[in-house]
């Protein structure tokens, strides 16, 4: 190493007081990562590394800390139920799905073209998992995404109308980069409040306008959903816009939950014969009959 480069050098005893001012500075900018990285280096009194390597070692914790807690940041402000993957979706159960479409999306293409994402299907087929994990990916790079299901948007929606708040409240929906609106047609609660003012128009509209992306789950046929918002002129306004730029991928494959549920049930132990039946008399075992003190009296 050069001669300039060490009496530069962080472990130089002349860097004392400039040493001091750096790790005042970390702790002022609370780059405890980095502080804690600047000590480890410290320890090596010779490191053979340049002064760029060495600025990077003591930075990329605090850098990879940073991201870290940017993405749990989007996370909690997503409002996702659950934290699902595409690594833990079973595609073997749903061999009618086009795996390669939904990986495709995992890269979020759709998300820089402003296209949305439509998934149906009947209830269990992995709708819900699918959603999920393109919401996830998406904030993992940092965008902004609002899960909620139709139910529960419909009704804060509509609870905003009573308090005249909607156009504050319509915000949450029609600002992210992504919106996820999960189970539309599931609830019968969802029908008596969608036939109010339009309200899936004032979010869906425009968001297709900015453009930003939309993933809708359904488990209702495209050509009911007039029936189901009541408003049949309405419905075809959002299909024509949600359509126009649309990946749709229906899934037509049994029910991953009542798939579950039959495998517990045959892990369940059967009752045996002799067992006592609930609230009952015990049965008794074969090949011997039932006696009691009045039958022995008759019989004597």
């Amino acid at each position: 190493m050069p001669r300039s480069e060490r009496e530069e050098s962080p472990s130089s005893p002349t860097a004392g007081p400039v040493l001091e001012q750096v790790r005042a500075g970390l702790v002022s900018l609370r780059l405890r990562h980095a502080a804690k990285r600047l000590e480890e280096l410290l320890s090596d009194p010779a490191p053979d590394i340049s002064r760029l390597e060495w600025l990077w070692t003591l930075l990329e914790p605090q850098l990879r800390e940073s991201d870290e807690s940017r993405v749990e940041r989007r996370i909690r402000q997503s409002r996702l139920p659950e934290r699902k993957t595409l690594e833990s979706f079973r595609f073997e159960f749903q061999p009618s799905l086009d795996k390669d479409l939904v990986l495709d999306l995992a890269t979020l293409g759709f998300l820089e073209d402003g296209k949305n994402v439509l998934l149906a299907g009947m209830s269990g087929t992995g709708k819900s998992h699918i959603a999920m994990a393109l919401a996830l990916n998406a904030c993992a790079k940092n965008r902004r995404v609002r899960y909620t299901t139709n139910a529960n948007m419909l009704a804060t929606l509509n609870a905003s109308l009573a308090t005249d708040t909607l156009n504050e409240a319509l915000k949450q929906y029609t600002r992210p980069d992504l919106l996820v609106i999960d189970e539309v047609g599931l609830e019968q609660v969802e029908r008596q409040v969608a036939s109010r003012a339009g309200l899936m128009q004032k979010v869906l509209l425009p968001r297709y306008t900015e453009p930003r992306s939309t993933i809708i789950t359904s488990n209702i046929p495209w050509e009911a959903w007039g029936d189901y918002l009541g408003d049949h002129l309405g419905a075809a306004a959002i299909l024509d816009r949600l359509l126009h730029r649309s990946r749709v991928i229906v899934i037509n494959g049994p029910s991953w939950r009542d798939h579950e549920h039959t495998l517990e049930a045959a892990k369940r132990p059967k009752p045996s014969s002799s067992t006592p039946l609930p609230n009952g008399p015990t049965k008794p075992p074969k090949g011997r009959p039932a006696t009691s003190k009045a039958s022995k009296k008759r019989g004597k």
